[in-house]
C-alpha cells in the first residue's frame, strides 16, 4: 500500500515552531505603517473554553442555531478542499446562514478585517480565520483571537498550537512542482530540468512579494540548489538564472493557464496543484512533482475572532473541522491534517484514502520561526533587484 511521508509527531518537536509567514501574501502584522491603527474596542469576555463547558455538543448546536449564520473568510473551494468541507458542515447545520467574506483574501487582510469590523455584528465581521502559522501568537497578543479548545485538542501536537487555546495549526503542505505534461517537451524531476532551453517562455509563478505560496518557492529552490533554511540567498541566485534563461516568465500565475499550456508548468502546494490535477483530469495530464534534490513545507491555523458576533457557530464550526470528519476532508483534498498521527494510530483514515495520497521521496524541511521571519522576508525585499521581474 503506498503511503505518504506525512509529518509526524516527532518531526514537529524538531522544527520547533512551524510556520507560514504572511501566508497568501501582505505584510507581517504589526509592522510599522504611515498611518496608525485606531485603538480597538474591548473584546466581548471569552465564552466557554471548551465543549465541556459549552454544555456538550448538543447544547452548542442550540447555541448556534439561535445565532443563525456563520461568517468565514479567505476559504477558496479549491484550497486544501475547503469547497466540500463547507458544502458538508452548511448541509449537517442547515439554520446556519452562511457568508463567504473574501475567498482570495491574504492572511493579512484576514487580520484587518478583524481589526476593521471589532464590534460589528453584522456578516462583514469573519467569525472565524485561517491564516499562516506566525499570524497565530501575532493575533492572540494583539488581542484579536478568543480561546477554545476543541474536543479533539489533545490530538494536536503541543509544538503547534497555543496552550490557552487562542490559536492551534490545521493542515500543512509541501512545495511541489505542477506540470501540464501535454504541453511542455519533457517533465521536470528537479530544479535543474527547470533551466532547460526547451522549457522557454513555460514556467510561471504568482508574485513573491505578495503570496507566501510564491515566496516559498523561491526558497524551495535554494534548498534544492545548495542553500539552507538559514540561506535563502540562492533561490533568488536560481530565478534570476530562471528569469535570465527566458524560461521564467513575467506574468501572473493562474491555474488556468496550466491547464491551457499558456503556461504549463508552476510551484505550489502541494495540495493545490493535486486538486488542480484532479478536476482538470479531462483537459489536461497534470503531473505532480516533488523536485528530487529537495523542497519545503508549511502549516496553517484556525482561530476565532475575539470580537465575533456568532462565537458559538464558530465554535460548532472548529468541533467540526477538527473532528475525524472535518479532518478527513482536508486529506481529501491533499492537504495533511495536523491530527494525521492521532487518526492513523486510531486507523480511521480509509485505505483508499491512504492509496491516494502521493509519496514524497524527496528531502523536506520544516522552517523554524525565526528562519521564516528572516528568509521569507529576505525574499520579498531582494526578489525584484536580484531577479528582475515585477508583476503588475
Amino acid at each position: 500500500m503506498a503511503r505518504s511521508n506525512h509529518l509526524s509527531r516527532r518531526r514537529f518537536l524538531e522544527m520547533s515552531v512551524l510556520a507560514a509567514l504572511m501566508a497568501r501574501g501582505l505584510p507581517v502584522l504589526g509592522q510599522s505603517t504611515a498611518t496608525p491603527m485606531p485603538e480597538l474596542p474591548m473584546p466581548p469576555a471569552p465564552g466557554p473554553i471548551d465543549l465541556e463547558a459549552a454544555g456538550g455538543l448538543e447544547s452548542l448546536i442550540e447555541a448556534a442555531r439561535a445565532e443563525g449564520a456563520l461568517t468565514t473568510t479567505a476559504l477558496p473551494n479549491d484550497w486544501a478542499n475547503y469547497g466540500e468541507i463547507k458544502q458538508v458542515f452548511f448541509e449537517k447545520y442547515d439554520f446556519l446562514e452562511y457568508t463567504d467574506l473574501t475567498p482570495e483574501a491574504s492572511s493579512a487582510q484576514e487580520i484587518e478585517q478583524i481589526r476593521a469590523n471589532a464590534g460589528n455584528t453584522g456578516p462583514q465581521n469573519p467569525d472565524v480565520i485561517d491564516v499562516g502559522f506566525i499570524w497565530g501568537q501575532q493575533a492572540k497578543e494583539a488581542n484579536l483571537l478568543q480561546p477554545y479548545k476543541v474536543s479533539t485538542w489533545d490530538s494536536i501536537p503541543a509544538e503547534i498550537k497555543d496552550e490557552e487555546g487562542f490559536w492551534f495549526g490545521n493542515y500543512y503542505g509541501t512545495l511541489a512542482f505542477e506540470v501540464n505534461a501535454d504541453a511542455v517537451p519533457f517533465v521536470p524531476q528537479d530544479w535543474s530540468d527547470l533551466l532547460d532551453p526547451r522549457l522557454r517562455g513555460l514556467i510561471a509563478i504568482g508574485d513573491p512579494v505578495a503570496g507566501s505560496q510564491n515566496t516559498h518557492a523561491v526558497w524551495a529552490a535554494a534548498l534544492g540548489n545548495g542553500g539552507t533554511l538559514d540561506n535563502p540567498e540562492l533561490g533568488l541566485e536560481f530565478f534570476r538564472q530562471l528569469a535570465e534563461s527566458g524560461n521564467l516568465v513575467p506574468t501572473a500565475f493562474a491555474p488556468a493557464q496550466l491547464v491551457s499550456g499558456e503556461t504549463p508548468i508552476s510551484l505550489r502546494w502541494d495540495y493545490n496543484a493535486l486538486a488542480n490535477r484532479d478536476n482538470n483530469a479531462d483537459a489536461a495530464d497534470i503531473q505532480v512533482v516533488y523536485p528530487a534534490s529537495g523542497t519545503i513545507a508549511g502549516v496553517y491555523l484556525c482561530g476565532i475572532n475575539a470580537y465575533a458576533p456568532r462565537p458559538n457557530a464558530a465554535r460548532l464550526w472548529m468541533e467540526f473541522v477538527y473532528s475525524d470528519e472535518g479532518s478527513l476532508l482536508w486529506l481529501e483534498g491533499y492537504a495533511r491534517p495536523v491530527r494525521f498521527d492521532d487518526m492513523m494510530e486510531r486507523g480511521v483514515i480509509p485505505d483508499e484514502l491512504l492509496e491516494r495520497l502521493p509519496v514524497v521521496g524527496a528531502p523536506v524541511l520544516f522552517p523554524a520561526l525565526e528562519q521564516l521571519e528572516t528568509g521569507l522576508q529576505f525574499i520579498r525585499d531582494n526578489w525584484a533587484t536580484e531577479v528582475g521581474i515585477t508583476y503588475g
